[in-house]
This record gives structure tokens, C-alpha cells and sequence, in this order.
């Protein structure tokens, strides 16, 4: 599932998150629940952006809100036609 909706992307910290909190991909498979592969793509792969439940198990783990590790950073194109609309 890749981030991006209608000049919108959404990307995951969570490689960020982890490491600042000191703890590797290891840690978040075990931890969750979560096969394997989900766990890894989480960290390695910031434009996953995982559904509810695997969302879910991600907060409990590491007992973050959504917030701290999901970012939205408007396109270029976006900035710029909102300067448009602006003038």
C-alpha cells in the first residue's frame, strides 16, 4: 500500500522511532505479533503505511500514538497551487 492520495503523502518514522527509543525491527516483530515480513516493511519501507489492526499492534508495542511515527507532507505541487489560491 503505497502513501500517496490525491497530492497527499503519508509516510511512516517508525525506523526513527525505533531507534530512539532503542530498539530494532527484531524487537518490533516479536513484540507485536506481527509476521515477519509486515514488521520489516514497517521499518524498511517508509511509504508502507499499514491498516488498522497492524497500526494497532505497532501503538501497543511501543506505546506511541499514530501521530509519532505517520507524517503527511503535502506535495510540491500542492504548495504550489495553494500560493495560487492565495493571490
Amino acid at each position: 500500500m503505497v502513501g500517496s492520495i490525491g497530492g497527499m503523502t503519508v509516510r511512516n518514522t517508525l525506523k526513527a522511532l525505533l531507534k530512539s527509543k532503542g530498539k530494532k525491527r527484531y524487537w518490533l516483530w516479536k513484540e507485536t505479533g506481527l509476521s515477519q515480513n509486515t514488521a520489516y516493511r514497517l521499518v524498511d519501507d517508509p511509504s508502507y503505511i499499514p491498516g488498522g489492526e497492524v497500526m494497532d499492534a505497532v501503538c501497543k508495542a511501543l506505546r506511541v500514538q499514530p501521530g509519532e511515527w505517520l507524517v503527511w507532507t503535502p506535495d510540491e505541487d500542492e504548495d504550489d497551487a495553494e500560493g495560487d489560491r492565495s493571490q
